[in-house]
């Protein structure tokens, strides 16, 4: 039964979600404010975290880079307007994806369900080495690691899945529209700022210069591609 951590503020919208998400199956365990989420937290260890960005006490982006310094859980976050430069802010201070207020339930579980599903979801390409090598960069799509000059890079779900899509097709582009129906199965025109802040993320996480990126390259107009020590620039 997935666990999942519900920080909200708002009696109504909680109870409501609360609800909804138990008949789904989940066992929930709710937080009113920041303080709170990160104390229930480190006791109830979630699979999955619900996270309203406007919180009393500790900010819900605050609460996001937190958990995000400790742990690779998935974080789903709430905010009350889909174009809010908050939800660009969330998404590069670590979360996986958003949900706009007024919450409807069934999409918030759509988007649990799939952020779920990320953890333990092999490479698209499962027939590849155990292990590929690309220069400093290693990648084990059987164990889902990944390595950095010898070092493990910590990757949050979407981070894990978006370098696996992409390292799975060397050299060649995907769209943003591709990347997010194969990593977040946004099957709709989504929001392309999940692959861009993801992107963003990715590549600080791998060291990766802004304007001179190694493995994650940027063609303009399109989307990205992957480049391994093989291929030209």
């Amino acid at each position: 039964m997935p666990r999942v951590l519900l920080i909200e503020d708002d009696h109504a919208v909680r109870r409501g979600l609360q609800l909804a998400l138990r008949h789904q199956g989940h066992e929930v365990f709710t937080a009113s404010t920041g303080e709170e989420g990160l104390e229930r937290f480190a006791a109830v260890g979630p699979d999955v975290v619900v996270l309203d960005l406007m919180l009393p006490g500790i900010a819900g982006l605050d609460v996001c880079r937190r958990l995000r310094e400790r742990d690779q859980v998935p974080i789903i976050i709430v905010t009350a307007r889909g174009d809010d430069i908050d939800v660009v802010v969330g998404l590069e201070a670590g979360a996986d994806d958003y949900v706009i207020k007024p919450v409807q339930a069934r999409v918030l579980e759509a988007r649990i369900r799939a952020v779920l599903r990320r953890l333990g979801t092999p490479s698209p390409e499962s027939a590849r080495p155990r292990a590929e090598a690309h220069g400093e960069l290693t990648i084990d799509r059987g164990g889902l690691t990944v390595t950095h000059q010898g070092e493990p890079v910590l990757l949050a779900p979407s981070e894990l899945r978006l370098l696996l899509t992409l390292s799975a097709s060397p050299g060649q582009v995907l769209s943003r529209q591709q990347l997010l129906e194969a990593v977040w199965e946004h099957s709709y025109h989504g929001d392309i700022r999940l692959v861009d802040a993801c992107v963003k993320r990715l590549r600080g996480k791998l060291g990766e210069l802004s304007g001179d990126p190694r493995y994650i390259q940027t063609v303009r107009g399109f989307g990205y591609r992957f480049r391994p020590a093989s291929l030209p620039a």
